[in-house]
């Protein structure tokens, strides 16, 4: 089993994306790590453990936060409060993921948008509203995911869940991150969030998966809080 090195986790890098390694390589150089006893364990149990535990706690903490964005948006804009939209999850299933509305109400459309890319967001994107922009930068427009994890549909950490458009043209080793819960956070959210093109978060959220565990899950969640803090690669 190959471990990163503990300097590449301290410097915030990837190992596999600093050296400049192959996907292909990447992938098939850790064949099955996930099926290593310990670790599908803390997957099936520890971590849903914790998920379920961290989830309800946040929920009950910022339950008056969350009726005020609501209240925000509804003011701001014409529209539902809540975002949904179908990603691609653990196995390649479909579920409806949950946001906080930060668009125009029916403005999420390939016309309108600047660089009609939706394998990365672009900046200055004017389907965005005022309160958006915000709820972006703070990234508290995720926090509706809560509820995604508590229903078994997403992890606190994991590979960021994708379109089924996007998921549609991926390569076989692309496939690799669905082995495990997509999170709210994740090792490609620590490492530039919308900043990275596509492929490059999948490479990285495949380096995730090989090496899942408990300290990775809570170097990622504490990296979360200074990248959200600084507002790093959000828009």
């Amino acid at each position: 089993m190959t471990v990163p090195p503990p300097l590449d986790y301290a410097a915030g890098r990837s190992p596999s994306t600093e050296r400049g390694d192959a996907p292909e390589r990447r992938c098939a150089a850790q064949p099955g790590q996930l099926a290593a006893p310990w670790r599908s364990a803390y997957c099936r149990s520890v971590k849903r453990f914790i998920d379920v535990a961290v989830a309800l706690v946040l929920l009950i903490g910022v339950a008056a936060g969350l009726l005020l964005i609501a209240i925000v948006i509804r003011l701001d804009s014409p529209g539902p409060v809540l975002f949904r939209q179908t990603r691609t999850g653990k196995g390649g299933r479909p579920f409806v993921i949950y946001k906080f509305r930060s668009m125009f109400h029916h403005g999420r459309t390939a016309a309108a948008n600047p660089s009609g890319d939706r394998s990365r967001k672009a900046r200055n994107d004017p389907r965005v509203t005022r309160v958006g922009r915000f709820l972006r930068r703070t990234s508290l427009d995720e926090l509706p995911q809560l509820f995604n994890v508590l229903r078994g549909d997403m992890s606190l950490v994991g590979p960021r869940p994708e379109l089924p458009e996007i998921v549609a043209t991926y390569e076989a080793w692309q496939h690799d991150r669905h082995r495990v819960l997509p999170g709210l956070s994740g090792w490609w959210q620590i490492h530039g969030r919308s900043d990275k093109p596509m492929h490059q978060h999948t490479e990285l959220d495949i380096y995730y998966v090989s090496h899942v565990s408990f300290l990775l899950d809570v170097y990622i969640l504490l990296r979360t809080l200074v990248v959200v803090i600084a507002g790093r690669g959000a828009f």
